[in-house]
């Protein structure tokens, strides 16, 4: 098409009046229109589950009252927790040092995964299970009675608490009876949605505390 000298200028008058238009439209709506797409836009990224309690610990702002001081706003496990905590491993230790020559290995290890995490319940099911231990048992005709005393915390992780317990134990074998006292380092972790004894040794081995 040809144009002569008038028109051409008119198209492009036109032409740059249409790109002011868009300019300014750019200019005053994209903002408008901006954060919707910003908010529907996916993480690119997920971010991790928490590795510790589910709420950290509210703190202290206000001055120490040593009268009132609580303790467990500074603890990764609140006061139900800690004690439910101790008590299974006191419990842990009394059952652990409690069996008979003439109970079935399985039935000494079903008594003892209540208290343990899967792992640890594998462990000890295949340490009852020993042929020479059970055979010396049943030769000895042994009975024990186990109890357990709470001693100490050794270490308080986010996820676990280390409690050294003494187990002690009523031997009978035969007509001869005796005591044995043996401390442990019991550790016991979050599992799921619940606390388990998550592994112990002797008190004088020493253990690493956090699991998570």
């Amino acid at each position: 098409m040809n144009l002569n000298d008038r028109q051409r200028r008119f198209l492009f008058g036109g032409l740059v009046v249409l790109l002011a238009a868009i300019g300014l439209y750019l200019t005053f709506a994209a903002p408008e229109d901006d954060p919707p797409r910003r908010q529907a836009r996916p993480s690119g990224t997920p971010t991790a589950g928490p590795v510790g309690p589910a709420s950290p610990p509210p703190g202290i702002q206000q001055p120490v009252n040593p009268a009132d001081f609580d303790i467990y706003r500074l603890l990764p496990f609140n006061r139900e927790e800690f004690a439910t905590a101790a008590d299974l491993a006191q419990r842990f230790v009394a059952a652990y040092g409690t069996y008979r020559f003439d109970e079935p290995p399985e039935t000494y290890a079903a008594r003892l995964s209540g208290f343990v995490t899967e792992d640890l319940g594998v462990q000890l099911a295949r340490d009852a299970a020993t042929p020479g231990l059970l055979e010396e048992r049943r030769r000895t005709k042994v009975v024990a009675q186990g109890s357990a005393s709470l001693d100490q915390v050794r270490t308080i992780e986010n996820n676990s608490i280390i409690f050294l317990v003494t187990g002690t134990q009523r031997v009978t074998e035969g007509d001869a009876e005796s005591n044995d006292r043996k401390r442990y380092a019991v550790t016991v972790a979050r599992d799921g949605g619940s606390l388990k004894v998550y592994s112990f040794q002797p008190a004088d081995v020493g253990q690493a505390g956090d699991t998570g």
